[in-house]
């Protein structure tokens, strides 16, 4: 039965269960239950149980230690389940305290399985919106590695942190702007479309093109912002209307 085959009731008692039974695991040593939650097939359970490593950690002190060495164990298993959600409860602790599992992104940056990879992007946008000092400053270090899917996915990554933050992001953006590599170079327009359309966003994000240098790049990017606030896309959800973004571009867009 899936987690979400349970009444409200149900999954409430199950995340319980499942945090109750990750910390006695930490508390003795015993890695069963921590491999069994980690590697479940259902991605809502293995999510219960990054969360509950998550709560595990900043509420219990005293358990810090051992929560950290329990992922150091698990972080080089063979199963892509277990890595994954390795990451991800490292991601729910680097929100508060980033230092502390460093490493572990360091290490699944470059991990053999997309889903790792992918649960690094996730986790990097989760910790970049709440303790975004450290985690912008560790990615920044990133965006100018060899490998071009470190960059997409660093790209991808502080994406979240610029839809309340522009500011924030934009000065790591435009280190790309130059990127010759089509993926990376996708993903950083897509970024740019993604970081203008809440409240107050727009005019950092126009403010910051005009002093950008790729001409082409820049056309791409204010092409996606129009886009962007098309009906097709997210209409719904930005501040100003595609005329009124239309309007604005041709009156501060002043970038020749």
């Amino acid at each position: 039965m899936g987690f979400y085959d349970l009444s409200k009731t149900e999954r409430a008692q199950k995340v319980a269960d499942i945090q109750y039974e990750l910390q006695q695991a930490i508390m003795h040593g015993e890695w069963d239950h921590i491999f069994t939650y980690f590697g479940d097939d259902d991605t809502y359970i293995r999510k219960a149980a990054y969360q509950g490593i998550g709560r595990i950690y900043n509420h219990e002190s005293s358990l810090r230690p051992k929560v950290l060495l329990a992922l150091s164990q698990l972080k080089k298993h063979e199963e892509e389940h277990i890595r994954q959600t390795v990451v991800n409860a490292a991601g729910e602790i680097g929100m508060f305290q980033f230092e502390s599992v460093v490493q572990f992104f360091d290490e699944a940056l470059f991990d053999t399985h997309h889903k790792v990879r992918n649960a690094v992007i996730g986790s990097v946008k989760k910790m970049g919106q709440k303790n975004p000092k450290p985690v912008l400053k560790w990615a920044q270090g990133y965006l100018n590695h060899p490998d071009k899917e470190i960059r997409r996915e660093i790209c991808h990554g502080i994406e979240l942190r610029g839809r309340t933050h522009p500011e924030d992001v934009l000065p790591l953006l435009e280190t790309l702007q130059y990127d010759e590599t089509r993926r990376v170079r996708d993903t950083l327009v897509h970024v740019i479309g993604q970081i203008s359309y809440k409240k107050g966003c727009l005019p950092k994000v126009v403010a910051a093109l005009n002093r950008w240098k790729n001409k082409e790049l820049i056309q791409d990017a204010l092409d996606e912002i129009v886009d962007v606030h098309s009906e097709k896309r997210y209409a719904k959800f930005s501040a100003l209307s595609q005329e009124e973004v239309v309007t604005y571009l041709s009156e501060n867009f002043k970038n020749p």
